[in-house]
C-alpha cells in the first residue's frame, strides 16, 4: 500500500479484567482482549487501511505483561506522511487512558517485519507470595498479581523462564509442578517423569498455577531486524501536529 507504514509497539497491561491479549470474538462483549482495545485506539487515528494487530506473544485471561509486543500497519488518508514514533506513542496512550493498558514504545520497522516470527526470545516471571495464611494479609494489588501460599517462613519468590517460544500454559504447569514438589504432592522422581514425558496430559489435575501470578516481562529481537531503511530521512510529523487530523 502506498505510504503505508509498519510499526512495532511494546505495551504493558494488568490482565485481570481482560480475556487475554488476543482479540475476543464479536459475540463476547463482557470481557474483551487487550488487542481489541489497542485496535480501537488505532482506529481513532482514522487510518484508511483495515486495522489488525499482530501480537508476538499470547497471554491467557488474567495473565499480565510488563512488555509484550505487536506490529501494525497504518496508512493515513490523502497521502499524509506516516506518524513519527513519538506521535504514535502519545496518540495511542491518549485513547487508552480508560484501560489498564499502556504503550511503552513505538518504532517504525521494515514492511516485512513480523513481531511474532522475528522474536528471538520471550521471558516470563511467575511471582509467588509465601507465608500468607490468607490473601487478606496481602495488599490488594499483590493479591491480584501473585499466587499466595502459606505454611512457610519464606516471604516471596520470583521464578524466571526464558525461551524462544512456549507451549500453551507451559510456564504455569512448570510453576505448579515445582510448588507441588515443595508441598510434597509430587516427588522429584515424578517431576522428572513429567518433564521426560513431554505431554501436557501427563500433568496431574490441579497442578496448573493460577494466571494472576504470571507476567510476560520481555520480548527480544535482533536489532538488525528492526532497522528501518530510511531511518535518517524525514518521515513523519512534528509532535505538535494533531494525530487525528
Amino acid at each position: 500500500m502506498h505510504n503505508c507504514a509498519r510499526y512495532l509497539i511494546f505495551f504493558q497491561y494488568i490482565g485481570t479484567k481482560y480475556s487475554g491479549v488476543v482479540r475476543s470474538p464479536p459475540h463476547q462483549q463482557q470481557k474483551k482482549g487487550v488487542q481489541n482495545h489497542i485496535e480501537d485506539a488505532v482506529r481513532r487515528l482514522k487510518p484508511v487501511n483495515p486495522v489488525s494487530l499482530s501480537v508476538s506473544s499470547r497471554t491467557d485471561s488474567g495473565v499480565h505483561a510488563l512488555s509484550n509486543s505487536a506490529h501494525l500497519d497504518l496508512q493515513r488518508s490523502n497521502d499524509k506522511p506516516p506518524f513519527t514514533d513519538d506521535v504514535l506513542l502519545e496518540a495511542l496512550n491518549f485513547h487508552l487512558l480508560s484501560e489498564e493498558i499502556r504503550v511503552t514504545r513505538a518504532q517504525r520497522v521494515p514492511a516485512d517485519f513480523h513481531a511474532r516470527y522475528r522474536a528471538q526470545s520471550r521471558t516470563y516471571v511467575y511471582r509467588i507470595a509465601l507465608g500468607t495464611p490468607h490473601h487478606s494479609q496481602l495488599p490488594l494489588t499483590d493479591h491480584s498479581l501473585c499466587w499466595g501460599l502459606h505454611n512457610t517462613d519464606i516471604q516471596f519468590w520470583e521464578l524466571t523462564f526464558k525461551s524462544k517460544s512456549f507451549l500453551y500454559k507451559q510456564v504455569r504447569r512448570l510453576t505448579g509442578a515445582l510448588v507441588a514438589v515443595g508441598q510434597g504432592r509430587l516427588s522429584v522422581a515424578q517431576l522428572r517423569e513429567l518433564l521426560e514425558a513431554r505431554d501436557t496430559r501427563a500433568y496431574p489435575q490441579g497442578t496448573v498455577a493460577p494466571a494472576r501470578g504470571l507476567f510476560l516481562t520481555r520480548v527480544d529481537y535482533n536489532q538488525a531486524d528492526l532497522q528501518f531503511p530510511e531511518e535518517g530521512e524525514e518521515r513523519g510529523l512534528s509532535p505538535s501536529v494533531n494525530p487525528e487530523d
